[in-house]
């Protein structure tokens, strides 16, 4: 139960959502969250620091043959979105509440995702916080392994000194991945980017966005 973000409402994860606490140890090795989903062998996609489930609501409904795992690590942000989620009957998306780094590094296994959602990640602005931002060097190496290949991996920021840094990060993964042009969902509302709360907010201030898509090599 939660009631913040809910006004004093329940919110219900019930299947939808995913406890970290709940999942097998880590000595058992790797899952395969498709194994969550009716249609394990559709299409699987991966949002990391899904907030609310906005993208997941809107493009989950444009696309009902495809998987969508939703990653969230603030708790009150996980319930929100999984019973949004579950108002909304969304039955092609699950949401799960752990780290998402240590969730791809240490459970996921290889070339399962066909597409990793990254938009507007914490920047964590203090230097000292810097390792803790989504985007690393052994981050993209992981990115890498989880998609299949020719899969894509889509990065959006407002943070402009996050933005730098993941193109220093994107360069020395040249051999990883190629880059090009980030093309907007088609849940994406006229001259958004992605169509999220943290982008409708950001928009209102007035703040550029930046965006890429790297896509996986052999």
């Amino acid at each position: 139960m939660s009631f913040g973000l809910s006004r004093g409402k329940v919110l219900d994860t019930t299947g939808i959502g995913f406890d970290r606490e709940d999942l097998p140890s880590f000595d058992q090795g790797h899952l395969d969250p498709r194994d969550w989903f009716a249609n394990p062998e559709h299409s699987f996609e991966l949002e990391i620091g899904s907030g609310k489930g906005t993208f997941l609501v809107q493009q989950s409904n444009l696309q009902p043959d495809t998987n969508f795992l939703g990653i969230e690590w603030t708790g009150e942000f996980y319930r929100y979105a999984a019973d949004r989620l579950r108002r909304n009957q969304c039955s092609n998306v699950r949401m799960l509440h752990d780290d998402a780094v240590q969730f791809i590094t240490h459970r996921l296994p290889d070339g399962i995702c066909n597409i990793v959602h990254l938009y507007f990640s914490d920047p964590w602005p203090k230097a000292r916080h810097h390792k803790r931002r989504v985007v690393q060097d052994e981050s993209l190496k992981q990115f890498h392994r989880i998609l299949k290949t020719g899969g894509l991996l889509h990065i959006v920021t407002d943070h402009q000194d996050l933005w730098t840094w993941c193109e220093e990060h994107v360069a020395r993964a040249e051999h990883l991945f190629v880059r090009s042009e980030f093309t907007p969902p088609p849940s994406a509302g006229d001259g958004e980017v992605v169509g999220t709360n943290f982008e409708r907010k950001y928009r209102r201030q007035g703040r550029p966005f930046n965006a890429m898509t790297l896509k996986r090599g052999p």
